[in-house]
């Protein structure tokens, strides 16, 4: 376990103890609900990425498709 020192003159004799675990990762993994549970939220996100692609793809070539017109 580490220890740290303040070194402020009023808590000259205090010391702040780490708690374990709390730093960054390093604690236990929760439990999530179920395995299916993760892999429909999993393939529902892939679903969206996918769908949010194809939807600035088609955007981008509307927009070239609109630029290339010539004006009347």
């Amino acid at each position: 376990m580490s220890r740290w020192v303040i070194r402020h003159p009023r808590y000259k004799d205090q010391k702040m103890m780490r708690s374990p675990g709390t730093a960054g990762f390093e604690s236990r993994r929760a439990h999530i609900a179920s395995s299916r549970l993760a892999g429909a939220i999993a393939t529902s996100l892939a679903i969206g990425t996918l769908s949010l692609c194809l939807v600035v793809t088609l955007t981008m070539l509307s927009i070239r498709a609109t630029v290339a017109m010539p004006m009347p």
